[in-house]
């Protein structure tokens, strides 16, 4: 599948963003609706990946603090490089604004995944909206 991705602020990004999150968190995950939003979505950076008729198929966000999250690709998106795009470039967003190192509470089934660009388990396994997660961060070099 041939993408193109996009970061931009909540005001340009919402309507797409949140359609990717609803289908992939509140729908696919089973995650309570009121607890996929909320009031740090306008202070963050966001990234969307269209595919070539101009679905929205991915998105992340990038936290003020450093942290990524919110990483959801819809399941036909799936194991194409529209996650992996999403983390790069809001890996690049980070180190071009100056930060030391990035952070995000990863599923644990996708450990593996941010393992393979550079994160490092942080902790243990812990319990979030029913989902175990780890901690994991990237400090760049």
């Amino acid at each position: 599948m041939k993408f193109h991705l996009t970061v931009d602020n909540w005001a340009v990004q919402k309507a797409d963003a949140r359609a990717v999150r609803f289908d992939v968190f509140v729908i696919e995950q089973n995650i309570p609706v009121e607890l996929e939003w909320d009031d740090m979505d306008e202070h963050c950076l966001h990234a969307v990946a269209h595919d070539e008729s101009g679905y929205a198929v991915g998105t992340g966000r990038l936290l003020p603090d450093g942290h990524i999250g919110r990483m959801a690709v819809r399941a036909a998106g799936r194991g194409q490089g529209i996650g992996a795009a999403i983390l790069q470039a809001l890996m690049a967003q980070a180190r071009q604004r100056g930060d030391r190192e990035v952070v995000l509470n990863a599923q644990t089934q996708a450990e593996a995944f941010y393992g393979r660009h550079g994160f490092v388990r942080d902790g243990e396994e812990y319990y979030e909206a029913g989902i175990a997660h780890v901690c994991m961060r990237h400090v760049f070099a």
